[in-house]
């Protein structure tokens, strides 16, 4: 019997997470789909059925990760292919985001990403294969008044894969980062923005088509960074 390759979803929301699950999933994946809440992961696995399962895991806590993965490894099979989309993207200026909330949107952005990649690589490396994809943002590259918690997290996230890149291409782990830039298309944002024609959002599914797209790229030419933008975006 042919089992199925094995993708972990890392932060599964209504969005990006949820785009990312059912992609892979259509395309003969066994799915695992990660939340602080299982009740957020629980539905959309009844939905896609066969091959995907929810799991409860924080992604702060090394102990939760290590034992989620396991889990999953016992459930499932070793990641073929991780989808790190957990973030946070609190708002505020110095003088407004309190050291807490700043501490944890690091830990979620970056720690969690180290630490995940560290339980998955060992296998991968067995293997001589894999995928790690990020969901990252253009404010890794910059800091606006009012990300004064999020565009440090996502710099760290991002030279962190970086670093990680450039140690996992040559053992045939493909590590790679997509900069979503713009504003995603959900019915909360379609609210906040009615004013918006549908060339202003970011389409979830197409960002999870990008992924697919990176995981299937033969490794003579390897991307690290892409861009995620609708055209009506201003950069």
């Amino acid at each position: 019997m042919i089992t199925p390759p094995v993708c972990v979803v890392v932060g599964v929301g209504p969005g990006l997470g949820a785009a990312y699950a059912r992609r892979f999933h259509k395309a003969g994946y066994a799915v695992a789909l990660l939340a602080r809440s299982y009740e957020s992961t629980s539905a959309l696995a009844a939905e896609l059925g066969d091959g995907a399962k929810a799991y409860p895991c924080d992604v702060t806590d090394e102990s939760a990760v290590n034992r989620t993965f396991a889990k999953i490894s016992t459930d499932l099979g070793a990641a073929d292919v991780v989808i790190y989309n957990a973030g946070s993207s609190v708002r505020g200026t110095i003088e407004s985001v309190d050291p807490g909330t700043f501490e944890l949107a690091w830990r979620i952005n970056a720690l969690g990403l180290f630490m995940v990649s560290r339980v998955v690589i060992p296998s991968m490396k067995a293997k001589s294969r894999g995928a790690i994809v990020i969901t990252g943002a253009t404010a890794s590259r910059r800091g606006a008044a009012a990300t004064a918690a999020f565009a440090p997290a996502k710099a760290a996230q991002r030279s962190l894969a970086e670093a990680m890149a450039k140690h996992l291409w040559p053992l045939g782990v493909h590590v790679s980062l997509i900069i979503v830039d713009g504003v995603i298309d959900l019915p909360r944002t379609r609210a906040q923005m009615t004013d918006k024609p549908d060339s202003y959002f970011v389409s979830p599914n197409d960002v999870a088509a990008t992924a697919e797209w990176l995981t299937q790229q033969p490794s003579s030419a390897w991307s690290f960074e892409v861009e995620a933008r609708p055209f009506a975006e201003k950069w």
